[in-house]
């Protein structure tokens, strides 16, 4: 017994046995290449894991993104470097490496009660609020919206208003004004010099629904652009005719625009009332004092909103007005198509 015992202990030690290493028994490093070689740009189209890629000394290159990047999202506007063939020459291929933390971020989701969050643009100084004054009627409910996703994300939002042939523009400006938002008018009779200069030497993201006339303003800011334009239907419905975000350089380098497709909706589900509040200094300083869950809608809702305490006739007290009337849309979501 004690022999057999001794035979099994000496089967069953493998301490000198000697194993050849596999291709998987090396440790995986932790450090990654610095890619200290990256060349930088802006990121001017996306589409189907291949981003175009306007590089700062000139050359634009297609894309993949790189395997140690994961699923990280690159979006139009983005900066991001980029390693490979930078020449830009045909069927040359590079690799972004390295993403730049974003200045700003445009988001919505697809309604208010959507999770997730779509980011429409990255990194655009400034959003051009398209709304036509006729043919679709302009739907305030869908800019209130876009205001509130330019004010949170860091942008500073413009309205600009075609169609002015088909109807005074006045009325529907006014409804801005106190929320000192720039208003400009982009007919197809008028002078595009005020759309330049809030324009000019910026990066502008345009947005706004199918049929107001967003593809045809650029491209009359943009002549090469050739975006395709489209009609409104009969029911008042603009056709989509932009399906992709794309960065255009403005003539002689002026700065840069990004259309975006036309949407239907624009959720705000990442987006709560004390966020649209703390983006003005004087609404925010006169909501310190309320109620933990206010909404700052106001009575019968809010009856101890700090809002109300402002002096009345005061800048503060009409734009406290006009940001419940964001906070308004915010509370609706409906299709702004219908």
């Amino acid at each position: 017994m004690a022999s057999y015992r001794a035979r099994s202990a000496q089967q069953w030690d493998e301490s000198d046995v000697r194993v050849r290493p596999g291709k998987r028994s090396r440790p995986r490093t932790k450090d990654r290449p610095q890619h200290r070689d990256a060349k930088f740009g802006m990121v001017i189209t996306k589409d189907r894991g291949r981003w175009g890629v306007a590089l700062d000394d000139g050359p634009v290159v297609v894309a993949m993104r790189a395997r140690e990047l994961g699923r990280t999202a690159i979006e139009v506007g983005d900066r991001v470097g980029v390693v490979g063939d930078t020449s830009g020459r045909p069927d040359t291929l590079t690799r972004i490496v390295k993403l730049a933390e974003r200045t700003s971020v445009l988001r919505r989701t697809a309604d208010d009660t959507d999770p997730y969050e779509r980011i429409v643009v990255a990194n655009a100084d400034q959003l051009l609020i398209v709304s036509a004054v006729a043919d679709p009627p302009p739907r305030a409910g869908f800019v209130e919206r876009a205001l509130i996703a330019a004010f949170v994300g860091n942008l500073h939002p413009i309205v600009c208003l075609t169609k002015t042939d088909l109807g005074n523009p006045s009325t529907f400006a006014a409804e801005f004004a106190d929320l000192d938002v720039t208003v400009v008018e982009a007919g197809v009779d008028d002078s595009l010099d005020a759309v330049r200069a809030v324009i000019n030497g910026q990066i502008t993201a345009l947005i706004g629904h199918s049929g107001v006339g967003k593809s045809t303003l650029v491209n009359r800011l943009v002549p090469d652009a050739h975006r395709e334009t489209g009609a409104v239907s009969a029911i008042g419905k603009g056709r989509h005719t932009s399906t992709q975000s794309v960065a255009l350089q403005l003539p002689d380098a002026a700065g840069w625009l990004i259309d975006t497709p036309g949407i239907r909706s624009f959720g705000l589900a990442h987006v709560d009332p004390d966020t649209v509040i703390g983006v003005f200094e004087d609404l925010a300083s006169a909501t310190q004092e309320c109620p933990r869950g206010c909404t700052h809608a106001g009575p019968p809702a809010d009856p101890e909103c700090g809002l109300d305490n402002v002096e009345p006739g005061t800048a503060t007290a009409r734009r406290a007005h006009a940001v419940r009337g964001l906070l308004a849309a915010l509370r609706t979501n409906v299709d702004w198509e219908n």
